[in-house]
């Protein structure tokens, strides 16, 4: 097949890798002309592709990056992987949008659109849809196939991956489920079929909300236990030696990436615009969880104040900029805020994440240093926000003087859990 993927981020690149390894054309597109030189130059951006594999598909001709609309032409099936951040609380689908009319202008008898990107059901058959027919002269579901697959890629997870998760896959009718089928099907090991659009849509926004609610209960667990003086952590292990009707989850400084801070606000926007009503739990995870940042500041002044320490002309050591381990997605990352609160409260703000290579996400007034013994030693406190498997938790504990470990990763007398 010959198959546009239209987005090459975290989902999209993936995706276009693969298809092209499994003996599918491949046209990676993508409006961002930076992104289309450095993978046209054999250069990934993502930890879940290797630039050796980009270069080998580029090599034998499966795989082409391009930012010319032209390049999308003839495609049997296309894929919008983009993305659908928030803005000011309501869903923005330009992105969306925008893929749509493009492939559109291209889209001929028989071809399959899918839509991977997460957003609120019926997006597909009242958005998608409509653009599709308008920009081409077609009527889905007679002329062209349109379906929906959400993505489930978890940066940086070596057991479960693009090929080895199951792909949740749905069409506007039999035929286009059939098609959309068809293709992930030669992609990954498993496909779910489902019976249309809106679940499969629902879908995604479910596993991600269960996420949430469950992460924002033990967030507000742990900082309940720390004010009564209970180690939540050794409950959450005991806890979890339960066989049957409990899954663990644990505390962090906050939640990162579309997936959490994001996806859930979907359904909660789509409930109160159809229905009238407010996701209750949705909104109150948010509040929480947006609100971890601050907490993780909080018990840092406290515990310079109790070292006659103020924030202000303290250098703090902040130990990963990415949202979660071993990966550079620095979308939405905690650490964002907690860097940002503490340099408006006057602090010297250095970071170090050996992963996070691009800046766009980071504060330009926090200074990137390497986790080295010096820039330990040299910190009034060290913050743990990312436990990066290159990181020597040793060193922190040998020479730091204080260390705020919020991922439950260090022991010691200098340091202090979450």
């Amino acid at each position: 097949m010959r198959v546009v993927i239209a987005g090459q981020g975290y989902v999209g690149l993936p995706l276009a890798v693969r298809a092209a390894q499994v003996g599918h054309s491949v046209v990676g597109f993508d409006v961002d002309e930076d992104r289309i030189k450095r993978l046209a130059a054999g250069e990934s951006y993502v930890e879940d592709v290797s630039s050796a594999e980009l270069q080998e598909i580029l090599a034998s001709g499966a795989y082409q990056a391009s930012s010319d609309p032209r390049s999308c032409a003839g495609f049997d099936i296309a894929v919008i992987s983009v993305p659908t951040p928030l803005r000011d609380g309501t869903p923005d689908l330009s992105y969306i949008e925008a893929s749509a009319r493009l492939l559109g202008r291209y889209l001929r008898p028989g071809a399959t659109v899918a839509l991977e990107s997460t957003t609120y059901p019926g997006t597909t058959i009242d958005l998608v849809g409509p653009i599709l027919e308008e920009q081409s002269g077609l009527i889905a579901g007679t002329d062209f196939h349109l379906g929906y697959s959400p993505e489930r890629i978890d940066p940086g997870n070596r057991e479960y991956n693009l090929v080895t998760t199951p792909k949740v896959v749905s069409g506007i009718d039999e035929a286009s489920l059939a098609k959309v089928r068809e293709f992930y099907g030669s992609v990954v090991e498993t496909t779910v079929p489902v019976s249309d659009t809106k679940v499969a849509e629902l879908t995604k926004l479910i596993e991600n909300t269960f996420r949430h609610v469950n992460i924002a209960l033990v967030n507000e667990l742990a900082v309940f236990a720390h004010e009564l003086d209970i180690d939540v952590w050794e409950a959450i292990g005991a806890a979890s030696s339960k066989p049957f009707g409990y899954m663990r989850f644990v505390p962090g400084p906050g939640v990162g990436g579309h997936c959490l801070p994001i996806d859930p606000s979907y359904l909660s926007w789509r409930v109160q615009r159809a229905l009238g009503q407010s996701f209750r739990f949705v909104e109150l995870a948010n509040d929480i969880n947006n609100h971890m940042p601050d907490y993780v500041v909080r018990r840092l002044v406290e515990a310079l104040n109790r070292q006659r320490k103020s924030v202000n002309g303290s250098t703090i050591l902040l130990l990963g900029l990415a949202y979660k381990r071993n990966t550079g997605d620095a979308r939405e990352s905690p650490a964002r805020r907690v860097a940002s609160l503490l340099l408006d409260m006057g602090a010297e703000v250095r970071a170090a994440d050996p992963h996070v290579v691009e800046d766009a996400h980071v504060d330009q007034r926090v200074v990137r240093v390497a986790a080295t013994a010096e820039q330990i030693a040299a910190a009034d406190a060290v913050v743990l926000l990312a436990d990066h498997d290159a990181f020597d938790l040793d060193a922190v504990t040998a020479h730091a003087t204080y260390v705020l470990d919020t991922r439950h990763r260090l022991s010691g007398p200098t340091v202090e859990t979450l």
